[in-house]
C-alpha cells in the first residue's frame, strides 16, 4: 500500500469510528446522563458508570490531561474516547465544556439507588433537599454529599437531581452516592434532622450516622410537611443580621459537624 492510499485508509477509518461514534451518541441521547466536560466524566468512571460513549473535540489532549491527573482511569478512557470535530460536539453538545469532552452514560436503576437509600445499617446520613429551586446548588451539594461519603441526597419537589445543569454542578459525582426524587412520605427512615433558624444550636449536638438531614429551599425554608416530619430542628452559627447562608455552604457546615464525631467520615 502506498503512503497516500495509507493515509486516505487511516482517515476513513477515523471518519468511520466518527460517524459510529455520533450514532451511538444520538441513539442513547434521551435516556441518557449527560457528561459534561473531563472531570464529570473522569468520576463517572471511576466510580463504575456504564459510559457507552465519549467524545472529544482534541483526543490527545483530554488523554494527557487524563494522565496527568486521573491516571486510574486513563486506560478506560483511551478505549473509549472518539475524536470529532469541534463543530460536530456542538451538534450533540451546544454548551461545550471548555475540556471539549462530552459522553453519556447509563442512570443507575431506581431500584438500586433506593435499595441503597433505605439500608437500615447505614453508617453515613442522608441528605434531603426540601423542594430545591437552583440547579447548579443541587449539584454542589451532591459533590458534597459524596466527598462526605454520604449514603445519598434526597430531593423533595419538581427539580431533577440527575438535570444536566445538576450533573454538571456534581462533576459527575451522582455515580459516587444514591441520588433520587422522593416525596416526604417516602423518605428513608432514620432520625430527621432539619435545619432551621429556630432551632438547637449544631455545636452542642452529635449528629447520628443514620441520620436524614434536612434543608429547605433557598427562598422558602423548610415546608410545612417537612417540618412536621422532622424529629428534630436545628440551626448553625450566623451572625446577627446575617439572612442565610448558600444551600450548598449549610450542608458542607452540616456534614462537616458530623464528621468531627463519626468514625465512619472519611479521613485524609
Amino acid at each position: 500500500m502506498s503512503g497516500a492510499n495509507g493515509t486516505q485508509a487511516a482517515r476513513g477509518a477515523h471518519g468511520g469510528r466518527e460517524q459510529d461514534a455520533v450514532r451511538v451518541w444520538r441513539q442513547h441521547a434521551q435516556e441518557a446522563v449527560l457528561l459534561d466536560g473531563f472531570h464529570a466524566l473522569k468520576h463517572a468512571l471511576r466510580f463504575g458508570a456504564d459510559v457507552p460513549v465519549a467524545l472529544a473535540v482534541d483526543r490527545a489532549a483530554a488523554l494527557a490531561l487524563a494522565a496527568d491527573l486521573a491516571p486510574d482511569v486513563a486506560p478506560g478512557l483511551a478505549a473509549r474516547l472518539v475524536e470529532v470535530p469541534d463543530d460536530v460536539l456542538r451538534t450533540l453538545v451546544p454548551r461545550l465544556h471548555p475540556t471539549g469532552v462530552a459522553a453519556l452514560a447509563g442512570r443507575p436503576a431506581r431500584a438500586e439507588r433506593l435499595g441503597a437509600l433505605h439500608r437500615t445499617d447505614r453508617t453515613t446520613p442522608v441528605v434531603v433537599l426540601d423542594q430545591p429551586r437552583n440547579l447548579g446548588n443541587a449539584g454542589a451539594v451532591i459533590r458534597l454529599a459524596a466527598g462526605y461519603g454520604a449514603a445519598g441526597v434526597v430531593t423533595t419537589g419538581s427539580l431533577d437531581p440527575w438535570h444536566p445543569t445538576v450533573v454538571r454542578g456534581g462533576a459527575g459525582l451522582h455515580f459516587a452516592t444514591a441520588v433520587a426524587r422522593l416525596d416526604v412520605g417516602e423518605l428513608p427512615a432514620g432520625p430527621l434532622y432539619a435545619l432551621d433558624p429556630e432551632g438547637a444550636d449544631i455545636r452542642g449536638l452529635e449528629l447520628p450516622d443514620d441520620a436524614l438531614l434536612a434543608f429547605g429551599s433557598e427562598r422558602s425554608g423548610l415546608t410545612p410537611e417537612l417540618r412536621e416530619r422532622a424529629d428534630h430542628l436545628v440551626s448553625l452559627p450566623m451572625r446577627p443580621q446575617v439572612s442565610s447562608y448558600n444551600l450548598a455552604t449549610s450542608v458542607g457546615m452540616t456534614l462537616f459537624h458530623w464528621s468531627t464525631h463519626s468514625p465512619h467520615a472519611p479521613r485524609t
